[in-house]
């Protein structure tokens, strides 16, 4: 697909032919394998009125899909556990059998590892919640007896008498009470998510009406939940109740806010005997965690060494089915038919391919190659490299060329970096693209098996585009004369100096020539000048004129001869004639005027010759009279320009339905010498040529197609005035960060506002200028090729050539 061609490969499509390929069911297997390496094939569905589960390999689909579905599921363990797939040194080949079993315990033997270690992991995360509840509910615990104590001893010196010391967190609640009527208060501990606990302890003293007593202690760190495997910011509580019928209401409200509970001893001794036991148990778990990790890293690992040759392989077994499944059954159930394009010039290795499979397979048979004839339209294929692959593609994104139609992307690698350059000139920020440029193509093969974000793979995608679009740029920048919009003198001095001082003030008063004509570009006088910008505007606004007509004309030529290479049937002196005539009646006669005024040094007003032309035909011209004759040469052409519109309009219809009465009267044959040149006469050939003819339907379509060209030539011809509009904006907006920033933090004598303004000044050219103009004047040159050049003869209705390939293998996803 990529391999490079002679230019006129390019500009026509590859001669393609329909053949049929009868294979033997023992060999078909490693036939089709062995099309795919050679990717020059297209396979045509002979089953497409079956769904996929009526077809003959569906089942081995169905088994290529659950292997690729093992693969993505090592692929998300090994992405866990940050083990990236790598190529082993040393490939064994596998069967795909073989491969299948070999998954299928892989599968096995993580799905039980993971759900161990799950386990595992869980436990661990609850040994150590329970242990941080029996650190800080023992210390309310031993905090409220150390009080109880403490005040217990103050009451025996006031001689208060003993008291119980049960419940010693409401000491002060039961000391006012009847000792006979104490009640035994039970509590329940565990942990709560920090961000619930307010509404947490809310719930509970509505739902108890305030019969509960909670205590919160923050934990310092995040703790991995046991249910979801998340790291949480918990609160340990604990919460004391009365009765059944409390803890009952508590205990639905600790599931709903999804807190932990855990038992909680109150004896003091047994609190610490828990936490040696929690601890001694946790650190086992952690042990066995890590050794259960460590084994399953190795197991990742192994699988990664394989993996990309695993599901490569996976992937080619279910295309190859996947295309198996496109061929038809013979009725002898001992051979299958396909039926597919191909290149002319790949029968003989698609005939190599056939008969290497034949003996690989140890077939008897082997398969049957033949050419079929058809009037079907064949796909489009152009052999591309990297090069002009980027340029094919900016065409194909308007539409793929129709079979054997002219190709406009031959053209574009010249015009689209040249009308980029236009509007972009400046070659200061053309050295700055390429040096970007270099960059990406310097490092392409390391770029190119990387997964790069969406617009930095653009970018390397169009690199070659790019390139070409910064080496026009600083042409076209010498041009202008421009470097981040400072003028240099580097062809020479200036033509011109000044005669006295008035010159001083920037304008062009006092400035004689004194040498000769700067050799190439503007001259640097120019810029700065008060006279600047109106030399500028007229410079690039007729460069955009006659730029737009020369690429206006170039598109009907090569409609003229997509014409006679598809033989449309229609005298070229009724179809292409008028159309020339008609533009360069008008816009040619003003591309000549333009030129004829640059060289004379004339300062006729070619607005006033123009508009004068239509209004006032016999006038006098006067002082805008550029050559004897004037006059006359313009009624002539303004009469052409006339006489044009019928001529398009009228000879076509009567033409074609005389060719229509002549062919059914059998008095029109044409000989077809081979399949290649009935190809391109049955597929392409004029629609009106075959079946009914309603002459008011091709009256009708031509008069349209007239109105449009008559329309299309003035607005075209208009829209390429945005050349130099954008030019202009490009120029200006370049001269104001300069002037207004650089020069003006220049001005100021302190290298801090220095140091500011030339870092703004840098921030404002890469974000402004070389990206965002960049990206304007590619969607500019992007609209005048789709629109203005290629609508004169590209009709992109088109299908593209998609042969099966395992090199396109590795740019699908999965």
């Amino acid at each position: 697909m990529g391999e490079c061609c002679p230019p006129m490969d390019l500009f026509r499509s590859e001669p393609m032919q329909l053949v049929q390929i009868i294979i033997p069911i023992e060999s078909a297997h490693l036939t089709v394998s062995y099309l795919g390496d050679l990717g020059l094939l297209q396979f045509k569905d002979l089953n497409a009125e079956k769904s996929p589960f009526q077809r003959t390999y569906a089942a081995q689909i169905k088994r290529c899909a659950e292997m690729a579905r093992k693969l993505r599921f090592f692929k998300d363990q090994m992405l866990k556990a940050n083990l990236p797939s790598s190529k082993s040194k040393r490939l064994v080949d596998v069967n795909v059998d073989d491969l299948e079993v070999k998954l299928g315990e892989f599968e096995a033997e993580l799905i039980e590892m993971n759900s161990n270690s799950e386990k595992l992991q869980r436990s661990y995360n609850e040994l150590i919640e329970y242990k941080l509840v029996l650190e800080k509910a023992g210390e309310f615990f031993h905090s409220a007896q150390s009080n109880a104590a403490l005040q217990q001893r103050e009451n025996e010196s006031r001689h208060i008498g003993d008291e119980s010391l049960d419940t010693p967190l409401l000491l002060e609640q039961e000391a006012s009470t009847d000792p006979s009527k104490q009640v035994k208060l039970g509590f329940l501990t565990g942990l709560v998510p920090r961000g619930k606990s307010l509404a947490f302890e809310r719930i509970l003293f509505r739902a108890t009406r305030g019969n509960v007593f909670l205590r919160q202690a923050v934990v310092e760190n995040p703790v991995t939940d046991p249910v979801s495997g998340e790291k949480v910011e918990k609160n340990v509580f604990v919460v004391f109740y009365s009765g059944e019928r409390a803890k009952n209401k508590i205990l639905k409200i600790c599931e709903a806010f999804g807190a932990n509970r855990y038992s909680f001893p109150e004896d003091l001794g047994r609190q610490a005997q828990m936490i040696t036991e929690v601890s001694g148990r946790s650190s086992e778990l952690k042990t066995t965690i890590d050794i259960g990790l460590l084994h399953q890293g190795s197991l990742l690992q192994t699988i990664g060494e394989h993996f990309e040759h695993w599901n490569l392989l996976v992937r080619k077994e279910k295309s190859i089915y996947h295309h198996l499944n496109m061929l038809s059954l013979d009725v002898t159930k001992k051979c299958l038919v396909a039926e597919g394009w191909s290149p002319i010039f790949a029968s003989k290795q698609i005939q190599d391919a056939l008969q290497r499979a034949a003996f690989d397979s140890n077939s008897q048979v082997g398969a049957i190659f033949q050419v079929l004839h058809t009037q079907e339209a064949p796909p489009t294929y152009f052999r591309t490299n990297k090069f002009t692959s980027s340029f094919q593609e900016i065409v194909e994104a308007y539409g793929v060329a129709k079979y054997q139609e002219a190709n406009p992307a031959v053209y574009t690698i010249v015009t689209f970096p040249f009308l980029f350059a236009v509007m972009f000139g400046d070659w200061g920020h053309g050295i700055c693209l390429l040096l970007a440029t270099l960059y990406l193509i310097g490092r392409e093969r390391k770029l190119s098996s990387q997964k790069l974000g969406d617009i930095m793979e653009m970018a390397f995608g169009g690199r070659y585009v790019i390139l070409l679009m910064a080496i026009f740029s600083i042409y076209t920048g010498l041009i202008y004369n421009e470097f981040f919009s400072v003028p240099f003198e580097l062809f020479g001095s200036s033509a011109y100096a000044c005669r006295d001082l008035s010159c001083r003030d920037a304008t062009t008063a006092g400035l004689i020539k004194v040498r000769p004509t700067y050799p190439f570009g503007l001259d640097p006088v120019w810029h700065g000048s008060r006279s600047e910008l109106p030399f500028l505007n007229s410079l690039k606004m007729k460069m955009s004129i006659l730029i737009g007509v020369v690429q206006m004309n170039l598109g009907i030529i090569i409609s003229y001869f997509n014409a006679r290479f598809f033989r449309s049937g229609v005298n070229v002196w009724f179809q292409f004639i008028p159309q020339i005539i008609f533009l360069n009646s008008l816009f040619g006669y003003l591309s000549v005027l333009i030129v004829m005024k640059w060289w004379t040094g004339s300062k006729a007003d070619l607005y006033h010759v123009m508009i004068y032309m239509f209004l006032s035909p016999t006038d006098e011209l006067g002082e805008n009279q550029l050559f004897s004759g004037q006059r006359t040469v313009q009624l002539v052409l303004l009469l052409l320009a006339f006489v044009s519109v019928p001529w398009m309009l009228f000879p076509k219809p009567f033409i074609l339905k005389k060719q229509h009465q002549d062919r059914h009267q059998g008095q029109s044959y044409a000989l077809l010498e081979n399949t290649e040149e009935s190809l391109q006469v049955n597929s392409n050939h004029d629609a009106h040529g075959h079946g009914e003819f309603e002459f008011s339907e091709v009256f009708v379509h031509q008069m349209i197609h007239t109105i449009e060209f008559v329309l299309g030539a003035v607005s075209n011809t208009a829209s390429y005035l945005r050349l130099w509009a954008l030019s202009l904006a490009h120029s200006e907006l370049s001269s104001v960060f300069y002037d207004k920033v650089l020069l003006l933090a220049w001005g100021f004598n302190n290298v801090i506002i220095l140091i500011v303004g030339i870092i703004v000044f840098i921030c404002a050219t890469v974000g402004v200028l070389l990206l965002m103009e960049t990206l304007s004047a590619f969607l500019h040159a992007l609209r005048l090729h789709w629109v203005e050049f290629q609508n004169k003869f590209y009709e992109g209705d088109g299908y593209k050539f998609y042969p099966f390939s395992f090199a396109l293998l590795d740019d699908e996803d999965e």
